[in-house]
């Protein structure tokens, strides 16, 4: 018999691993269970290296009534659940702690597209679909669904509901709070809430399925959702822009906003310094413009409108940008392959950073218009505390999230700042907030920022978040020690 010690509500018993894998086994069968520690290796460590946790066992189940069927168990047994969708957190949210005893349940089987309804315009898909197919199926159904990330090949829109994702779309669409109708939720103790509603008008009392969205699997699993389709845009325009600094983004922004209006669907910005991290790293990327320059905007126009010419809406907004010198130069991509070509600059950001070593990442959000004084109060105090300190900044400018990253070119310097990262994010994270902002745009909190949420929320508002989480949760076994800190049974 296997016991491993556990810790409930201030109680210690020993969990009979064995039983729980045997009873488990009889639910989702061999082919939905993994406990070899090669193969759970996958499952409890994030993509980046950062957190690394232990499981019993990884579940994974075909449908919403094994999922059901575990929970119960685990309620019954008082053991932990850890939600995981394609495991792209960059927060430590979706995988399980370190020297605790829980099972992680993956959503991965369960990637059907169970409906379309093109009438209605909605798509009802279960959690574990994968992003970039549920872009297809929409495209394939002459629809579009905006949602769009760097990680759409790997993350499942579960985790995305479960992180309230924001992406490069957000400006015109929403974060993906704003794209779901409705839910099919496990509750913790094995109920299933069927919230899979398509409609976009019902005042029938508390919209429940906020409270999922963006809980981070600590309320519940989310096992499907309806959510909003578009028409698919027939025309597109993008253009990579030279700009002098951030406050000259916000004005280009605000000129391409009013002469184009709602066809403005993506608005990024990126340093120079990101560019040439992306160059350095990223097999098959140049640069498209003739010369560096400080800071670029990345801009995109869609529209359902075939006889529309973006590119010529585009260039007389841009030309005007650089008569009155907001913009110093521009490229506006001639093909697919050029626009494509564009977007792996902002793109690859990330994955360049992760090659070129460890960095202290930030994901603020202020007021759109006091992104320029976040930048330049956060860069002096910065450079003045850790001198040679190298900001990466990037994001989506249009919808006020800035990822702010911090790191040294040389290692063994770089080691010394990543051994000050609650220094470096108590800048950060003050001065967020004192500019109206939050420290947390669309990453979520995971286990990273969990103790910091205390700082910068009231008391009022973070027991108000507790009490939810007893109502719903009251054994605290829906992944504990993410999001909420001061939790009895922890």
């Amino acid at each position: 018999m296997n016991l491993i010690p556990q810790t409930h509500t201030n109680m210690t018993y020993s969990l009979d691993a064995n039983r729980l894998i045997d009873r488990i086994a009889s639910i989702v069968g061999p082919q939905g269970l993994i406990t070899a520690p090669e193969e759970t290796a996958a499952y409890v460590t994030d993509w980046r290296g950062t957190y690394h946790g232990t499981a019993i066992a990884v579940v994974r189940p075909a449908t919403t009534e094994q999922v059901a069927e575990v929970v119960k168990i685990c309620a019954e047994m008082h053991v932990s659940i850890v939600p995981q969708g394609g495991n792209t957190s960059l927060c430590g949210a979706s995988v399980p702690r370190a020297n605790a005893a829980e099972i992680v349940v993956s959503l991965s089987r369960m990637n059907r597209i169970r409906a379309v309804d093109l009438e209605n315009n909605t798509i009802t898909v279960e959690a574990g679909c994968i992003l970039a197919d549920l872009r297809k199926a929409a495209a394939d159904a002459d629809r579009l669904f905006p949602l769009s990330l760097a990680s759409e090949g790997t993350c499942q829109i579960g985790g995305n509901l479960s992180t309230n994702a924001g992406g490069i779309a957000v400006l015109r669409y929403g974060n993906t709070r704003d794209l779901a109708l409705g839910l099919e939720v496990v509750l913790p103790d094995g109920q299933i809430w069927n919230g899979l509603r398509g409609l976009r008008k019902d005042n029938t009392g508390y919209d429940l399925k906020h409270l999922f969205i963006g809980a981070e699997g600590t309320l519940g699993i989310i096992t499907a959702a309806v959510l909003k389709l578009f028409p698919q845009p027939k025309k597109k325009a993008t253009a990579l822009v030279a700009i002098p600094n951030p406050q000259a983004a916000i004005s280009l922004l605000t000129k391409v906003r009013g002469h184009c209006g709602d066809r403005l669907s993506g608005f990024e910005i990126m340093s120079r310094v990101c560019v040439d991290l992306v160059l350095a790293h990223i097999h098959g990327t140049h640069d498209p413009l003739f010369r560096p320059y400080p800071w670029y905007a990345l801009v995109e126009l869609t529209d359902t409108l075939t006889s529309m010419r973006l590119e010529d809406i585009l260039e007389e907004a841009l030309t005007d940008a650089i008569e009155i010198g907001t913009a110093l130069d521009a490229i506006i991509a001639a093909s697919e392959a050029q626009a494509n070509a564009l977007w792996a600059l902002r793109e690859n950001i990330s994955e360049a950073q992760r090659v070129d070593g460890k960095s202290i990442k930030h994901d603020a959000s202020v007021p759109v218009s006091r992104i320029p004084e976040f930048i330049d109060k956060a860069d002096a105090t910065l450079q003045q505390t850790f001198p040679g300190i190298r900001i990466v900044a990037f994001g989506h400018i249009g919808d006020g999230n800035i990822h702010y990253n911090c790191s040294m070119m040389n290692a063994s310097d770089n080691q010394a700042l990543l051994a000050k990262q609650s220094e470096v994010n108590r800048v950060i994270y003050d001065l967020a907030t004192s500019l109206g902002g939050s420290i947390s745009a669309e990453h979520g909190l995971g286990q990273l920022k969990r103790e910091e949420i205390v700082r910068y929320k009231s008391p009022l508002e973070l027991e108000l978040m507790r009490s939810v989480k007893r109502a719903l949760d009251p054994q605290n076994i829906m992944n504990p020690g993410k999001v909420l800190p001061g939790l009895m049974s922890e």
